[in-house]
């Protein structure tokens, strides 16, 4: 039996370890929490791993990760065909999907306070937002810590503290998980909040009437990214999971069971309107330099702005 953490929900998951299960014969047990979280779980159990596997983590987890000691350089089989930007080619970790943030708000709430969808950083400091922006916590969450990522890029790092101190004046709260205040937002319990765009399309599948834009300064995207755990109980079995999961007839279930991420892999497609992002301006961000300064960011996130 494989063992594995992920951060995908337990529908997505599901599809990947079954198809996974149905083609090797492997069974998998998975336990899924935020990235922030599985962070802290593996680097406290260094000494003693319980996965052989983490799969779909932000790739800056794996990043801070790597310094901790807690994972196991492999090149899976399938990686070389994936582009150098969305792998580590020293085999630290492989992405196997890409994710980028966006603005998700409650239809409903928009249109009774006669509010365009917002399309700038700015249009979240709108005091018609009071109490109304549902925000992930970085102390937790990978899509928390996007978000600064995307901010210190757009406006840097400075400008964006400033910035979330305003924005904080209009935070009804902070979710421990990014995906954690979707349905709130869904269910018209709030007005909005930033996510991974995965959890917002996710949203709209279940029937809820949720905007989803972007802002004109550009977002960050995410990198789900998949590695192997040092001192693992089953590295052979992690091994096959990662040689699986690189290949392009993993990604292509994306598509077929409605799993909203951007494929990595050249070979796969996507025909979903919702994923194409020719008309967003989506930031680069250095994933080196993120794991490097993810700690530091989220430590001066707390301080300053949750404290």
């Amino acid at each position: 039996t494989l063992n594995a953490y992920t951060i995908w929900s337990e529908r997505y998951a599901t599809e990947i370890f079954d198809a996974f299960t149905r083609e090797t014969g492997v069974k998998v047990n998975f336990l899924r929490f935020p990235s922030g979280e599985v962070l802290a779980r593996l680097i406290a159990e260094k000494n003693n791993p319980q996965v052989d596997v983490f799969f779909g983590g932000i790739a800056d987890a794996f990043v801070a990760g790597k310094k901790e000691g807690i994972f196991e350089p492999y090149v899976p089989l399938g990686a070389k065909a994936i582009p150098e930007r969305f792998r580590d080619i020293g085999g630290w970790w492989t992405g196997v999907a890409v994710d980028p943030l966006c603005f998700m708000f409650s239809t409903a709430f928009l249109r009774d306070h006669g509010l365009n969808a917002p399309e700038s950083w700015q249009d979240l400091l709108d005091p018609a937002y009071k109490n109304g922006l549902i925000m992930a916590d970085a102390r937790t969450s990978g899509t928390a810590v996007s978000r600064i990522f995307s901010l210190v890029l757009a406006m840097g790092e400075d400008e964006a503290f400033a910035y979330q101190k305003r924005l904080d004046e209009n935070v009804q709260q902070y979710s421990k998980s990014g995906a954690g205040g979707a349905l709130p937002i869904a269910r018209t319990q709030a007005a909005g909040g930033i996510f991974f765009l995965v959890d917002a399309l996710e949203m709209q599948q279940m029937g809820y009437d949720v905007t989803i834009s972007y802002p004109g300064e550009g977002v960050a995207y995410g990198v789900e990214a998949m590695g192997l755990i040092r001192g693992a109980k089953n590295p052979e079995l992690g091994r096959k999971f990662l040689d699986w999961a690189s290949g392009p007839s993993m990604q292509r279930l994306y598509e077929e069971k409605k799993i909203h991420l951007i494929p990595t892999h050249p070979d796969v497609k996507t025909k979903n309107p919702a994923l194409d992002m020719s008309g967003v301006k989506l930031l680069d961000l250095d994933i080196e330099w993120s794991g490097e300064h993810r700690m530091r960011l989220v430590d001066r996130w707390v301080n300053e702005i949750v404290r």
